[in-house]
């Protein structure tokens, strides 16, 4: 059973770092203040494609993603939905980083996971439970958005619904957990800001981060 469980992670790790250089490619080509989306996203793309797939110093993204693809691996590799999940870790570590240094989730990488999510979750039969958790952790950060804009971007709410899709094909509980999880954890990266006196009361951070570890601790926790 072990070597059962060992060989695919391992499999799946390998992979990790070879798409995590796609992804550190892609997230080099977000900047924080661009006119012309459409254009960057092209440019950050067609960028990604000319990459050579070898890990490059410090090796963070591609470790991370690697990371993300084996643990999911370990959890669903007897699932069909192990596919959506694996896009979502070589996905979500583009976005995380995306967001870590310039504040933005960019729509050219959200909006179509949208549909490759959706299509890939169909195999596993969840689907339905998956659109419902979809709507609702995308409406309650919607709420969330228009009570406090400044607490939360438009970014952050639709990456809210692909996380309702992802958990919600897990079960309520995997939604709830990764819905609150964010939320927790944000709260803690933020005291610790204000413990170490690196910010005050009204300083911003990245929000889009702390979702997706919310996301992959409730993949890991998944009853």
């Amino acid at each position: 059973m072990v070597v059962q469980v060992a060989v695919p992670v391992a499999v799946a790790a390998v992979l990790g770092l070879i798409a995590g250089s796609y992804a550190r490619a892609v997230a080099d080509g977000f900047g924080a203040d661009v006119e012309d989306h459409r254009k960057e996203a092209r440019q950050a793309f067609a960028r990604a494609i000319r990459t050579v797939p070898l890990p490059r110093r410090p090796y963070l993204v591609e470790g991370a993603t690697a990371l993300a693809a084996g643990l999911v691996t370990w959890r669903l590799h007897d699932d069909w939905l192990l596919a959506p999940w694996l896009y979502a870790a070589v996905a979500g570590v583009a976005l995380a980083v995306i967001d870590w240094r310039t504040f933005r989730l960019p729509d050219m990488i959200t909006l179509p996971s949208y549909p490759i999510v959706l299509a890939l979750l169909i195999p596993s039969g969840q689907l339905a439970s998956a659109v419902i958790w979809g709507l609702v952790l995308g409406g309650v950060y919607a709420v969330l958005w228009f009570i406090r804009p400044t607490g939360l971007g438009l970014g952050d709410v639709k990456l809210a619904g692909i996380v309702g899709l992802l958990t919600g094909a897990l079960g309520s509980q995997a939604a709830i957990i990764a819905g609150l999880g964010g939320h927790f954890l944000g709260a803690i990266y933020a005291a610790g800001l204000l413990v170490t006196r690196r910010a005050n009361r009204t300083t911003e951070f990245p929000f889009g981060p702390f979702m997706l570890v919310a996301a992959l601790v409730a993949v890991l926790t998944r009853v």
